[in-house]
């Protein structure tokens, strides 16, 4: 069996062989035994759904949440001569009417569909003529209720056992804990599945966390070590998309806002400019997700923390797609984690939910802390050793993280003051008594009488604040109640203020950003490659795209252009060793890719 699924590996994708655990998840898919496979983005779980029916000779439904991603995978396979049809509200009348014409064929091979349209009577009729008996749900997490983009469409495919209780059923999806792996099996009814879990590392993706100071300065910066690449800014609110797009715009870097508050005409249009290349900067909030199939981001930044390890994953997953170097800048403030917690009390009214959520956001909080490798957390965060000393893909193990400094008697001094005011006020005035602001308030309660009242005049405000929301973040202090908050210690503060433990605490004055570092991953990559021929060959690749009214990863990615620019095929049988390249894609652009490089 190896030896048949490599041969349509190799003869559709180009590729020599396969990745872990992807032989398992096909073999499930041509054996028709329920499956969750659990891949990190860039894994290749596409493919694994994508051979079983060619070598099958059979068509297989996909279920997928968006149109455009849709869009992009049928795209992708047709360029590959894989037959593909997707099924959507997007469709005239007329392409309708040819999708339908071209299943009834009985060619079709990968049928996707959106939640809504399965299970009506449409649905029911084709899975009869056709004879389907295999179910693919892609980005499988949006199931679960403990998912971080839980979607309710969702929630009915778990009928689909139900009605067709002698169909198989395959759950993809790239980020899940245990709990989430779960709960998807058990609402999408499967039994005795096969679990395949691969690593949840991405040795290509290089993380740093960043103190977040002066931030559009800081964003502009990143964006310009990759001129002329994809890059995504990710946002907590609307407006901060647009004052950042406003801001590269103005210093002259071509830059798109992307919202829910955009029209859905207008979302289209600007995503589909950043995924055909016409624009390289896309400045959004998390409206801007799973449809992104762009294989060559080579930076994701986040201005500011997100909700959740899940979500964090999720975005930097559609950096190094083609499995090339790329970089994720998170700017960080421990504010964020207080923003979420405010935006969470307002909206989430299930206690079970809100409890969840709190979980899921002190994880990401600690994630944040400096002084431990990024690759390591992230991996223990989904149950699996590390097994690396250094990563040398991190802020930490590069040696770029600005150092930590002894804070243990400001701390104390904090601790205190919360002590001293009984633990019944809130952040404001816990900083305005340790500066000992004149105020009718602390002189009304009698705090200018306290021992801690003017203990930290020396301190700016701003500063002052950093430390405590440091202190939070730390679990010295906790911050309770809904409407108005109030700081309380924890049972980790005591032995702060006994002096038993140190405390170290990030600088609170803004210092220079240390020069980043190549890694070696990004040396090894270019090892060998002609730059020039490989800019040539993207040009190309982009007018290619053009023409045939596709994005341009479609045509070929950035890992195929770069192996172009380093082995130079000069015969039809030497480029179709460059990897990434089938027969379908020689047959198409061979000509014209060889005639460049021939140049």
């Amino acid at each position: 069996m190896t030896k048949a699924i490599l041969e349509v590996v190799k003869r559709y994708w180009g590729y020599d062989a396969l990745r872990p655990l992807q032989e398992e998840a096909i073999v499930a898919g041509i054996q028709r035994r329920d499956s969750l496979v659990v891949l990190p983005t860039g894994g290749g779980k596409s493919l694994c759904y994508q051979v079983p029916p060619l070598l099958e000779k059979r068509t297989d439904v996909v279920i997928s949440p968006l149109i455009s991603l849709m869009k992009d995978q049928v795209d992708g396979l047709i360029a590959n001569g894989i037959p593909a049809v997707a099924l959507h509200s997007g469709l005239s009348v007329q392409e309708r009417r040819q999708a339908e014409d071209f299943l009834q064929s009985g060619q079709c091979r990968l049928l996707f569909l959106a939640p809504e349209r399965v299970l009506t009577p449409w649905f029911f009729g084709q899975v009869e003529r056709q004879q389907i008996s295999t179910f693919v749900v892609d980005e499988a997490h949006c199931v679960s209720h403990w998912g971080h983009d839980f979607r309710p469409h969702y929630r009915q495919l778990a009928e689909l056992k139900r009605h067709f209780p002698q169909s198989s059923i395959h759950a993809f999806t790239a980020t899940a804990t245990e709990r989430v792996r779960v709960d998807i099996a058990r609402q999408l009814g499967l039994e005795d599945p096969t679990v395949l879990v691969g690593r949840f590392d991405r040795p290509n993706l290089v993380y740093r966390i960043v103190p977040r100071q002066t931030l559009k300065s800081q964003v502009e910066r990143v964006v310009r070590r990759h001129e002329g690449e994809a890059v995504i800014v990710y946002c907590i609110t609307r407006n901060e998309t647009e004052k950042l797009a406003e801001h590269l715009s103005a210093r002259g870097i071509e830059a798109l806002a992307y919202h829910a508050g955009l029209s859905a005409g207008e979302r289209r249009r600007r995503q589909d400019a950043f995924t055909r290349e016409e624009t390289n900067v896309i400045v959004a909030t998390v409206a801007f997700g799973m449809g992104i199939d762009r294989s060559d981001v080579r930076a994701v930044i986040h201005a500011g923390m997100p909700q959740s390890i899940e979500h964090y994953q999720q975005e930097t997953g559609r950096a190094g797609r083609d499995g090339l170097e790329a970089e994720c800048v998170l700017f960080h403030s421990p504010a964020d984690s207080l923003r979420w917690q405010g935006l969470l009390d307002k909206s989430v009214e299930s206690p079970e939910w809100r409890k969840a959520a709190q979980t899921l956001l002190d994880h990401m909080r600690r994630f944040c802390a400096p002084g431990r490798c990024r690759h390591r957390v992230l991996s223990e965060y989904f149950q699996q050793p590390y097994p690396k000393a250094n990563c040398g893909a991190c802020d930490v193990c590069l040696g770029e993280s600005e150092g930590l400094e002894d804070g243990t008697v400001p701390a104390q001094m904090v601790l205190s003051c919360v002590a001293r005011v009984g633990q019944r006020f809130g952040m404001g005035h816990v900083v305005d008594v340790l500066r000992g602001a004149e105020t009718d308030r602390i002189r009304s309660l009698g705090h200018d009488r306290l021992s801690t009242y003017g203990l930290m005049s020396d301190t700016p405000k701003k500063a002052l604040t950093h430390i405590v929301f440091q202190l939070i973040e730390q679990d010295l202090l906790a911050r309770t109640g809904d409407q108005y908050p109030t700081l309380q210690l924890t049972e980790d503060s005591l032995p702060v203020l006994r002096g038993e433990k140190p405390v170290l605490l990030a600088p609170t004055k803004a210092k220079r950003q240390k020069a980043v570092r190549t890694t070696r991953q990004e040396a090894e990559s270019w090892d060998g490659v002609d730059r020039s021929l490989f800019d040539r060959l993207r040009a190309l690749r982009r007018s290619v795209a053009v023409e045939r009214g596709v994005p341009p990863y479609v045509v070929f990615n950035d890992a195929s252009l770069r192996d172009m620019a380093r082995v130079k095929p000069a015969t039809p049988e030497q480029f179709l060793r460059v990897h990434g390249v089938g027969e379908k894609k020689l047959s198409d652009y061979g000509e014209r890719f060889l005639a460049e490089i021939a140049k």
